[in-house]
């Protein structure tokens, strides 16, 4: 489309469209961050060209209409929506706009910073105290009665006291993530489809229309806005009414806080970025407020937002793109994978082009096919996954995927193993498994013997000089001189490398075997317990059912895998080369932080925030929540802190990969920083 004007029509179809789906439907077509890439584009064209503005126009409106399943409900006041920033520069131009309309300096300035719920916008309205209707969105003007079902919600309160004439509060229904996952666990049991995220499924859930229904669905609502607070409830600021609303009985955002200036305001804003796998709901951004209601009054609003609110979205954790094929991997225990490949695409700040698709069942489940636009989601540090395809009625799709009966990797048969979803090769020759088994038995996770990777690994395999993980303590320089791009020094280096891994304590040893279920946390449980392979091999299972962090399924894998002939003859051979099979205790910790203060900020895969800060406490260094000029470094794991990052690299602070953590605990030093 080369004319302005066929873009602009065709942009206000597809966003109609999208609206229709997300607002009355619930079954949104496209992720967010698609749907604000078309809302952009159409907004920068009218910009250029201010006659492509039609009153239709999703620019000049909010929401869509409402269905007509439901009563339809006037709002006593209009339901704005809010703007959208993307980045730390927006944010501070928005700031900026602030301020020279309120003619005031921006770091006087006090701002509201709460979490964006990802659920739907919800108004209440209270007559002389007592709940009378509750209605959604909607339009805007308009929206759907659905006040039976509210009802049911048990963190609305049905009476909130002697309060004389109206009162609307207004907030967002949601679901809780350990809600959300119960839910689905009872989807499952009754052979239902599952909810693909808790927003849709808060959204289904409310305006369902037998209320008995959602009184099953623990929903909760999250109150955040009043209409004319100042003369219903006395208070004159947004902290204020938060602090009000919370007296009355409404769930409200323990994380907002008021801070002063737009420097405070930016860093508070990220720290929702940093935390957001940690909160007990969905987000998908920061709102920002205007703390002082009498300096909004003056900013006043637009058609559709208001100038004194804005929404900071954060990197889009779902995007759309094209399934390319679908392939087979093989892991170390011979679990047969099936995943995605993709035309890259950038989610979460990364660019995907592989994405899990688990099992068998599961691409039955979502019907994906070769040649579908596909929906790829990437959380924290979640493998990227396909959630499913997007409808297209003018596609024709490809043949349904069917899984393989053989390996791609050795051609034996790939079965599942009882009642599991999962299908296994079971040949123990599989040289793919033997390639992941030493990959993984080297890596930075495990014993992390350095030059050893996946490529030098399958060298090894293929010359005949590593058929089993115990092979690797056997082999000598000369061993190694003749394979190509080893000459004396990389092959003495790599010897090396490995003898050093033999003075890895026990927890990196459980998880360099790579036990089903024993991931770095559970390793680390078990190694603390036992302090010494031998006693852990000997454990009765009962013994290991009742440590902490373990449980009847780890234990399960474990009691089973330490007795298998295969493992125990490994395991004398490990001995024999002189590996480490002893976990010191923290007083026998090599003090390689002492006195040194080490931030960390994002996920650090095998440890949780706690545990991590415990790890560097206990090896004599400090772990603050705040960078300074005496942080001897940051550690940078996924999803890390803006503020954080942007201090360490004004102060010069290094930073260092999640990856290099380990290191960093063994040796107090690192080999490489990030920019």
């Amino acid at each position: 489309m080369s004319a302005p004007s066929d873009r602009a029509a065709w942009l206000r179809e597809q966003i109609a469209r999208h609206n229709d789906a997300y607002f009355v439907r619930d079954s949104p077509l496209i992720p967010d961050a698609d749907y604000d890439e078309l809302v952009r584009e159409l907004r920068s064209l009218e910009r250029e060209d201010p006659s492509l503005v039609v009153p239709t126009s999703p620019s000049q409106t909010v929401g869509a209409a409402p269905d007509t399943t439901f009563q339809p409900v006037a709002h006593r006041a209009p339901m704005l929506s809010l703007d959208n920033v993307f980045d730390e520069a927006e944010l501070r131009a928005w700031a900026d706009r602030v301020s020279r309309s309120l003619e005031l300096d921006p770091e006087t300035i006090a701002f509201c910073v709460e979490p964006k719920i990802d659920g739907l916008a919800l108004s209440i309205h209270y007559d002389d105290g007592e709940l009378a209707w509750a209605a959604t969105r909607g339009d805007g003007r308009t929206g759907e009665d659905v006040t039976a079902n509210v009802r049911t919600v048990a963190t609305v309160p049905t009476s909130i006291g002697p309060l004389v004439g109206g009162l609307d509060v207004r907030g967002e229904v949601f679901f809780a993530k350990a809600a959300f996952t119960e839910l689905n666990r009872l989807q499952r049991e009754r052979a239902e489809r599952e909810f693909a995220n808790p927003r849709n499924a808060a959204a289904g859930s409310l305006r369902q229309k037998n209320p008995a229904i959602t009184a099953e669905r623990a929903l909760s609502f999250l109150a955040y806005q009043v209409v004319d607070p100042a003369n219903v409830l006395d208070v004159t600021s947004q902290g204020a009414l938060l602090a009000k609303l919370g007296d009355l009985g409404y769930l409200v955002a323990a994380d907002a806080r008021v801070v002063i200036g737009v420097n405070a305001m930016v860093e508070r804003s990220s720290w929702f970025h940093e935390h957001r796998h940690d909160l007990p709901f969905d987000v998908d951004g920061a709102v920002i407020k205007v703390d002082d209601f009498a300096q909004r009054a003056q900013l006043g609003t637009t058609s559709r937002a208001p100038r004194w609110a804005i929404a900071r979205k954060f990197p889009p954790e779902e995007r759309t793109t094209r399934l390319v094929s679908i392939e087979v991997s093989i892991g170390r225990t011979g679990r047969a994978t099936p995943y995605a490949v993709l035309e890259p695409v950038v989610v979460a700040g990364s660019t995907v082009s592989l994405a899990t698709l688990h099992n068998a069942d599961q691409v039955a489940l979502k019907d994906v096919r070769p040649g579908d636009l596909v929906i790829v989601r990437k959380a924290g540090d979640v493998i990227p996954e396909v959630v499913g395809a997007v409808p297209d009625p003018a596609l024709e799709r490809a043949e349904a995927w069917t899984f393989p009966e053989l390996c791609p990797e050795c051609g034996g048969p790939l079965v599942r193993l009882g009642d599991e979803r999962d299908s296994y090769c079971v040949n123990p020759n599989c040289p793919a498994q033997l390639l992941q088994q030493v990959a993984h038995f080297a890596s930075r996770g495990a014993l992390d013997i350095e030059g050893l990777g996946e490529q030098r690994a399958a060298q090894l395999i293929e010359a005949g000089l590593v058929r089993d993980v115990a092979d690797l303590f056997s082999l000598r320089v000369a061993d190694l001189e003749a394979l190509e791009g080893l000459g004396a020094v990389s092959a003495a280096a790599l010897v090396g490398a490995i003898e050093r891994a033999k003075a890895q304590p026990l927890s990196r040893v459980l998880v360099a075997l790579g036990i089903r279920h024993v991931g770095p946390v559970a390793a680390r449980a078990l190694a603390t317990w036992f302090r010494a392979y031998a006693e852990l091999a000997e454990a009765p299972l009962v013994e290991l059912e009742v440590i902490e962090g373990v449980g009847p399924v780890i234990a399960a894998s474990v009691f089973q895998f330490v007795r298998s002939p295969e493992v125990i003859e490994r395991m004398e051979r490990l001995a024999s080369a002189g590996v480490t099979l002893v976990e010191p205790s923290s007083d026998e910790l090599d003090q390689t932080l002492r006195g040194r203060a080490v931030v960390v900020t994002g996920a650090v895969p095998g440890f949780t925030r706690e545990s991590a800060e415990a790890a560097i406490v206990a090896r004599g260094g400090t772990s603050p929540g705040t960078v300074s000029a005496k942080t001897y470094c940051v550690v940078v794991g996924d999803a890390p802190g803006a503020s954080k990052l942007t201090k360490a690299r004004a102060l010069g602070v290094a930073l260092v990969a999640a990856e290099e953590f380990e290191s960093l605990l063994a040796t107090g030093a690192w080999r490489a920083t990030i920019a």
